[in-house]
């Protein structure tokens, strides 16, 4: 329990009711607001008596206020949905994601694993041309050597070299997956049953919304088959660019194929790439290497599951990451946390927790056996 751990929550509950600091000030029986301004910005400890005072005026549990395992208005996400998820099972996944992310916060600096301190921008912003953001997205390639399968690569380097937690997740809901930042850190979830195209491209999307949050902070919810704004649709486009730049696709002459050879090697360098056929088609007619009527009068069935070549491919990604059930791993065999409460963190059971450790290839401590 810390101090700015509870002025956080103080003001992120008084925003969150429409309570003013005089308010408050009464519930705590001081005489003035500044008091309770100071305590909110960290620089006054919480007694004991007036914590106690704010969770009976306030009428919420103590562990609102000292338990470090939740995200209490720190976090600002990003969905992206279907129109069927309504917004209480939203906000419940959120809530349970939410102590995923803040498990992370505060078990992995105590394990040694900071993450850095700054976080790479993109220089795009709501003015930005669909021109800027592909240059933006293949510039990221090259600079963090994704090589000929960016898919490959992406997360690893979101995670090592950008400090992202990437978090790979069971939300069958209609959730495709988010993007969550804190100021100490930024996260992107991804729901682990979708194709494997759908995953990449979400985690290029998402990308871009931590890079750019600051100047054009995106809609706490997205519906993934609605219309898009401007800012949706540069992210679309550094997604593409990111996962299909172009050096990648120039070894090809595809202005060459008759329309079923097209398909075929429009197919077949989807699955390579780790993309959707449909998303390289439109790629391929924005860089210019395929003309918009070539790719027009390509039949979308087609093209549909990369022309059925990854159905095969049956198995999902383990639950969450390597790097995650690292620190998770670190944090039981160092005591800062229980293997039992671990596996409540991760919404799992206990013999789950070291099923979970064993497939991500790590040790399993001896408490978790």
């Amino acid at each position: 329990m810390t101090t700015a751990l509870i002025g956080k929550r103080l003001k992120a509950l008084r925003d969150e009711r429409g309570i003013d600091q005089d308010a408050v000030a009464a519930m705590l029986g001081v005489g003035s607001r500044q008091i309770v301004s100071n305590i909110e910005t960290g620089e006054r400890k919480v007694k004991a008596d007036e914590l106690i005072a704010l969770v009976e005026g306030l009428d919420v549990d103590l562990d609102y206020f000292t338990d470090p395992f939740r995200l209490e208005g720190e976090g600002r996400f990003s969905w992206r949905r279907g129109n069927e998820v309504p917004a209480d099972r939203l906000d419940t996944y959120e809530r349970l994601a939410g102590r995923w992310i803040a498990a992370f916060r505060e078990l992995a600096p105590r394990v040694g694993r900071d993450v850095p301190l700054i976080r790479p921008q993109l220089p795009l912003d709501k003015t930005s041309s669909f021109e800027a953001a592909a240059a933006a997205g293949e510039r990221f390639a090259a600079e963090y050597e994704l090589g000929e399968v960016p898919s490959g690569r992406l997360a690893e380097v979101m995670e090592e070299r950008l400090g992202i937690l990437v978090l790979m997740v069971d939300a069958r809901d209609g959730i495709s997956g988010a993007a969550c930042t804190l100021p100490e850190l930024g996260v992107v979830l991804i729901n682990r049953h979708e194709v494997k195209g759908r995953r990449h491209f979400d985690l290029g999307h998402e990308l871009f919304h931590l890079m750019t949050w600051d100047k054009m902070p995106p809609e706490r919810s997205e519906s993934a088959g609605g219309k898009k704004n401007h800012v949706e649709k540069l992210a679309d486009v550094f997604a593409s660019a990111v996962l299909m730049p172009r050096p990648v696709l120039q070894g090809t002459d595809w202005r060459s194929f008759e329309q079923n050879a097209l398909v075929t090697a429009i197919n077949r360098r989807a699955t390579a790439l780790g993309v959707s056929a449909d998303a390289l088609r439109w790629r391929l007619a924005s860089t210019g290497l395929l003309t918009q009527k070539a790719a027009r009068d390509i039949p979308g069935e087609a093209l549909r599951h990369n022309g059925y070549v990854d159905l095969a491919e049956p198995e999902v990604p383990p639950l969450f990451s390597r790097r995650f059930i690292q620190v998770i791993v670190d944090a039981i065999e160092k005591g800062f946390v229980s293997a039992r409460r671990a596996a409540r963190l991760l919404d799992t059971s206990f013999e789950a927790l070291g099923e979970l450790i064993t497939e991500h290839g790590l040790p399993v401590p001896d408490t978790v056996r």
